[in-house]
C-alpha cells in the first residue's frame, strides 16, 4: 500500500528525518530505508534504531514519530495510475485484496480521507500488519500475508458456490518493496514491482534478483542491522521457495500508468 497505492512512503521518510535532524543525525539513506520498506513495524524499528543510534528511548521516539504521522498521514494521496487500475480491475470482475504491513491505527490515518481508493477493497478483503491471523514473526518477506489475502477471496468464493477457487499461480502481487516482492514469490504468485525511483537506484543492476525474490538474504547489511534482525526474530523465519532468474513470473514497471492489461489476460 505505502509507496504503491499512496505516497505515504515519502511521508514516512519526512517524519523520520525531522526527528533525526533534531538530534544532529543525517537524513535516512536509501540503503537503510530499502531494508525498512514492507516489513512489520517492530522489525523495521529494530533496523532503524540500530542504524540511527538516537539519544532517546524507543518510547520517546515513538511519541514524536506518532505525532508527526498523525499530522501528515491525512495528506497522503493516490499515486499515478492507481485509481484507473483499480477501476479497470473491478469492471473486469477481477478479485482484489489488500495486504499491507501497516497496522490498523496508521491504516486509518492514511485511508480515511481516500474513500474513492479504499472502497475498492471490502473490509473482508483487507489484511493489515497487525491482523491476528498472521503469526508473530511472519510479516514480509514471509509469504503469510499474501496467502491470507488469497484465502479471504477464496472463502467468499466458496460461500457463493458459483465459481472455482483461485489458485496461487493465478495471483498477481503488486509491490513497491523488495521484501514484499520476495513475499509474493515465496507465496507462489506472480509479481509486479513498481519501486520508488530512489529504491530503484539502490538496486540498479540487481533488478532480476529482486523479481526472483532472491535479494533480502543477500542484501548488504552492516553488523548492527544483522543484529537488529536477529533481535526482532526475523532471521531464518522465511518459508516458501523463491523463484529463478528470468523465470517470467516477475515484471518491473516504473509506473502503474498505462498498465499492460492484455499481457495478463485482463480485458479484451
Amino acid at each position: 500500500m505505502d509507496g504503491l497505492l499512496i505516497d505515504s512512503e515519502d511521508i514516512y521518510t519526512m517524519c523520520n528525518n525531522v526527528i533525526l535532524h533534531q538530534y544532529g543525525k543525517p537524513s535516512l539513506p536509501w540503503n537503510i530505508k530499502a531494508q525498512l520498506q514492507g516489513r512489520p513495524g517492530p522489525e523495521a524499528g529494530e533496523i532503524f534504531h540500530a542504524w540511527a543510534q538516537l539519544p532517546l528511548s524507543r518510547s520517546e521516539f515513538l511519541s514524536k514519530q506518532t505525532a508527526l504521522q498523525r499530522k501528515h498521514f491525512p495528506s497522503a494521496q493516490p499515486l499515478p495510475g492507481v485509481l484507473s487500475l483499480l477501476n479497470t480491475l473491478t469492471k473486469e470482475k477481477v478479485h482484489i485484496a489488500l495486504a499491507t504491513s501497516s497496522h490498523a491505527i496508521n491504516f486509518a490515518l492514511k485511508s480515511s480521507h481516500l474513500d474513492s481508493l479504499f472502497s475498492y477493497f471490502p473490509a473482508r478483503n483487507r489484511v493489515l500488519g497487525d491482523d491476528p491471523r498472521i503469526p508473530p514473526g511472519k510479516g514480509k518477506p514471509a509469504p503469510d500475508i499474501y496467502l491470507l489475502a488469497l484465502e479471504t477471496i477464496n472463502a467468499e468464493i466458496r460461500a457463493k458456490g458459483v465459481e472455482r477457487e483461485i489458485a496461487l499461480e493465478e495471483c498477481l502481487v503488486f509491490e513497491d518493496s523488495v521484501p514484499g516482492i520476495e513475499a509474493g514469490r515465496r507465496a507462489g504468485m506472480r509479481v509486479i514491482w513498481c519501486p520508488h525511483p530512489e529504491l530503484l537506484k539502490e538496486y540498479a543492476g540487481r533488478e532480476r534478483e529482486v523479481l526472483a525474490g532472491m535479494t533480502t538474504k543477500s542484501v548488504k547489511q552492516d553488523e548492527t542491522v544483522r543484529e537488529a534482525l536477529e533481535e526482532a526474530g526475523a532471521e531464518g523465519r522465511v518459508k516458501g521457495r523463491v523463484g529463478r532468474l528470468d523465470d517470467g513470473w516477475g515484471e518491473m514497471l516504473k509506473t502503474l500508468v498505462g498498465f499492460p492489461y492484455a499481457r495478463y489476460g485482463i480485458g479484451g
